[in-house]
């Protein structure tokens, strides 16, 4: 996916599942199609918000893994390039004129630290995020022998309980380090609270939050008081971002799932107890999935199964239909609930999965429609650049 690709010369129902002018319901199913009027309120919302706040957007590229999507954020949302977690996946992005790239993840392997210090000969800036001190050195020699230049975050740990440094003190050495270091810069912090994101309340995501902010404030201040610069301090999702955006520390924002929506981000409640797929976003992101079987009267059988989608986060529901449910899966089947026998082989239905993420990462295309027509396809990428 990472060379152009002719669409004319791909074959619809083997290459690709659909073609542009197409009907909506000649789509081959299952596939991932974008509401595009629905995706770009979306990013133009967030853009506006982030501009309004005077914050950076950085949006996560490991959300929709797509060069297409990252530069229409940038386009319409102003954002000012990507996250990605893994080098090769920051790779794809680079190769595909993303100039801005943040690796928000530590890089330890000699071959993968090889790599990365080769990215800003494709022009994207590139910075990585450091949480051992003993990483420096490994970082600062790949960079000095590929003659670049590479930028560091510190990671505060400040509640995930993955990765990340949990005192000032840490901030600070890893930080004197850098700035001591060969080809390599020290840029700012790195300050992502994940584990919050999806809790149900605005009241309990806040506590979290209050938390955090608190120790970017003092790591932010013990650097001040060091004379070390800190240019950017970067974090906030989709569950969060009015609290950095309003902390007075953060500067920069790394939402992603907000262009997409998906329904484990979508049950969580706003200020006004409103869930923020009914308000803040749009499901933009949906399985397109057709009835293959309706032999039991009460139930119908779609082609979305495990293969499809992540239900790690749960079970995708039906947009726009509370008149049927989706059950259960397995590898290739979907069950949906059909009391009073409503649903035709052949019907198509719009799902919303529970997690974006590792769904968008099991498929190939995007199909872009708009007023029931397929407008646009857009490969996924960077699917299956995990190393």
């Amino acid at each position: 996916m990472n060379k152009p690709v002719k669409l004319d010369e791909l074959e619809v129902g083997f290459d690709i599942p659909a073609a542009i002018g197409m009907d909506e319901s000649e789509i081959q199913t299952p596939c991932l199609i974008l509401d595009l009027d629905a995706l770009e309120r979306n990013i133009t919302k967030m853009g506006d918000y982030a501009k309004a706040h005077g914050m950076r957007h950085r949006v996560h590229g490991k959300m929709h893994k797509s060069v297409d999507v990252a530069k229409l954020q940038e386009k319409l949302g102003g954002a000012v390039g990507v996250c990605c977690q893994k080098v090769s996946e920051a790779e794809v992005f680079a190769r595909g004129g993303i100039k801005d790239i943040l690796v928000s993840n530590q890089v330890r392997d000699p071959a993968k630290i090889d790599r990365l210090a080769r990215l800003p000969k494709l022009g994207a800036r590139t910075i990585v995020c450091v949480d051992d001190i003993e990483n420096v050195a490994d970082l600062s020699e790949a960079a000095q022998r590929h003659g670049t230049q590479l930028e560091v975050f510190v990671e505060i740990d400040c509640g995930a309980g993955r990765c990340g440094v949990t005192t000032t003190a840490d901030v600070i050495a890893i930080a004197k380090a850098v700035e001591a270091a060969p080809n390599l810069s020290f840029t700012g912090i790195q300050a992502y609270q994940g584990a919050m994101q999806h809790l149900d309340t605005y009241e309990a995501r806040k506590e979290k939050l209050d938390t955090a902010i608190a120790m970017v404030r003092d790591a932010v201040e013990g650097l001040k008081a060091e004379g070390i610069s800190c240019e950017l301090v970067s974090g906030g999702g989709t569950g969060s971002y009015y609290f950095e955006s309003n902390s007075g520390v953060y500067n920069e924002l790394q939402c992603g799932s907000y262009a997409f929506m998906d329904a484990d981000y979508g049950r969580i409640l706003d200020e006004n107890g409103q869930r923020i797929d009914q308000g803040e976003w749009e499901n933009a992101l949906f399985i397109l999935t057709s009835i293959m079987s309706h032999a039991k009267a009460d139930k119908a059988i779609c082609d979305a199964g495990l293969k499809a989608q992540s239900v790690d986060s749960g079970l995708p529901f039906i947009y726009g239909r509370d008149d049927v449910e989706y059950l259960k899966c397995s590898d290739e089947h979907g069950v949906i609930g059909d009391p009073d026998g409503v649903l035709k082989v052949n019907d198509k239905l719009r799902l919303v999965p529970g997690h974006c993420d590792p769904t968008c990462n099991v498929h190939d295309w995007y199909v872009g429609v708009r007023n029931g027509k397929v407008e646009t396809l857009w490969p996924v990428s960077a699917r299956g650049k995990a190393y």
